[in-house]
């Protein structure tokens, strides 16, 4: 088993701070959902943990070592980042993107491998993306160039896969086969950290969630201990009803809490449950 763990991090850009005292663990076989607002700080916690980022204060480390003493090559075999925002400058097919994933094991210039194929193609059969191996990147939809970077990360074949979002530009189709797919990962070993605040979506994949606001972590725990009424209240200011189906598949339904000066809402907005755990 294979832990990366960040304690007592802090993150200052500028004279803002951005992420404040906040200490995650994760294992391989483990799917953790970082849920909060738009400027929690997830993106941060993601690229902190990834290496991308460095903390101004406290650790980041892998198997008990500090992740800056690992070599760049050696954290992009180890580690898998997926950013929610990819541009694509040239002309790429999918297939030659998907074999850029491979650099870590093979360097730049060197030819590919057998090894290399399967690992391609096995990465493109997770992500439903075969019948796009030959097309141009930049004739894909938002969510078909989604998939081919998820498809990128597993090519690496890495421990640790970070998805910043990876549900913001998908149909409810694909997002639920992006969870699904976290959750084949998960099961065969990897360990998979998802940023998201979506919580109909994710209530029902995870098996840890850290809620973050204003770059503090409220809680950590399994979904059943984080995600309730007054604490889904007190983070996204929403009056919230948990209810659950027969076969223990949870969903909830909000309610905006009236503010000062402004009408108060009456009606619910209701999303659909997100379904079983695969």
């Amino acid at each position: 088993m294979s832990i990366l763990e960040i304690r007592n991090v802090l993150v200052e850009r500028g004279k803002r701070e951005i992420l404040s005292e906040v200490s995650v663990q994760v294992r391989t076989g483990e799917l953790l959902v970082v849920l909060g607002p738009n400027g929690s700080g997830k993106s941060t916690l993601l690229r902190v943990l990834g290496g991308l980022w460095q903390p101004s204060s406290g650790s980041v480390t892998l198997d008990g070592r500090a992740l800056p003493a690992f070599s760049r090559r050696e954290i992009a075999r180890r580690i898998g980042f997926v950013p929610q925002d990819t541009h694509v400058d040239f002309a790429f097919t999918v297939s030659e993107l998907l074999a850029m994933g491979r650099y870590p094991h093979r360097g730049r210039f060197s030819s590919e491998t057998p090894a290399d194929r399967a690992a391609i193609h096995a990465a493109a059969e997770q992500c439903d993306i075969v019948p796009l191996l030959d097309r141009s990147v930049d004739t894909l939809s938002g969510g078909e160039r989604q998939r081919v970077l998820i498809a990128r990360s597993l090519a690496v074949q890495p421990e640790f896969i970070l998805l910043d979002e990876p549900t913001a530009n998908l149909d409810i189709e694909h997002s639920l086969e992006v969870l699904e797919l976290a959750d084949a990962l998960a099961a065969k070993g990897a360990a998979v950290v998802l940023a998201s605040h979506d919580l109909n979506l994710i209530a029902n994949h995870a098996t840890g969630i850290v809620l973050l606001q204003s770059g503090k972590v409220i809680a950590n725990g399994s979904p059943e201990e984080v995600l309730t009424p007054v604490r889904l209240e007190q983070v996204f200011r929403v009056r919230t009803e948990l209810s659950e189906a027969t076969d223990g598949a949870r969903s909830f339904s909000f309610q905006r809490l009236p503010q000062s000066g402004l009408p108060s809402v009456r009606g619910k907005s209701v999303a659909g449950p997100a379904g079983s755990r695969s």
